[in-house]
């Protein structure tokens, strides 16, 4: 009786939750959740990284690397001619020289022509690199920005009140696991009686 009454009890006890994550060893106790968040991170940073390549070599340069197009859209950015210390502070890139040779393999390709102003080096976007990003351009208006416009007209208010409604959602799921923490932690026989209070609540 005893031995049943102990099985019983070790099924009732709360089940660790499972996080979704690329490396269970960096998970920590006091912040699980970052983790995750980590792991949307990486999986965000290389979707976005194939799109950018495809959506390219759709425009006729199939060719180029993710840092590759970053580099040619940034150079064309405003209009006006880049350095590479520019290029590297916007891209948020220490390694210059990865910088650099993505600026070299641009040049190569005619997309980018470089000249001094003084005593610096300035990139600039050269007629057939306008015409590959115009194509870029019309590529990602057919594939994404019309995609994403069926999702539902959002007007520029709905945008701003965007962070908002996460801020708030985050919350709320703070405070149904404080909830829930609490509620595996009420003996069975309570836990039976707000079952059946929760149930009662939601009849006709």
């Amino acid at each position: 009786m005893t031995e049943s009454n102990s099985g019983d009890e070790r099924g009732d006890a709360a089940q660790p939750r499972r996080y979704i994550v690329s490396s269970s060893h960096l998970v920590s106790e006091q912040a699980a959740e970052l983790s995750e968040f980590e792991f949307g991170l990486i999986i965000a940073g290389n979707a976005f990284g194939r799109w950018v390549v495809r959506c390219m070599a759709a425009a006729g340069m199939p060719d180029l690397s993710t840092l590759d197009v970053l580099v040619l859209h940034s150079v064309y950015h405003r209009a006006r001619g880049k350095r590479l210390a520019d290029i590297c502070f916007v891209l948020n890139i220490e390694e210059s020289h990865t910088v650099n040779y993505a600026l070299k393999k641009l040049c190569r390709l005619g997309l980018v022509q470089r000249h001094r102003q003084g005593k610096e080096v300035v990139f600039e976007v050269t007629a057939d690199g306008e015409n590959c990003i115009r194509k870029y351009r019309e590529v990602r208006e057919a594939c994404l920005v019309s995609t994403f416009s069926s999702l539902g007209a959002w007007s520029t208010a709905t945008w701003r009140r965007w962070p908002r409604t996460c801020a708030c959602s985050r919350v709320s799921m703070t405070r149904r696991r404080a909830r829930q923490r609490r509620f595996e932690g009420f003996s069975r026989k309570r836990r039976r009686k707000l079952r059946r209070l929760r149930t009662q609540r939601f009849l006709p």
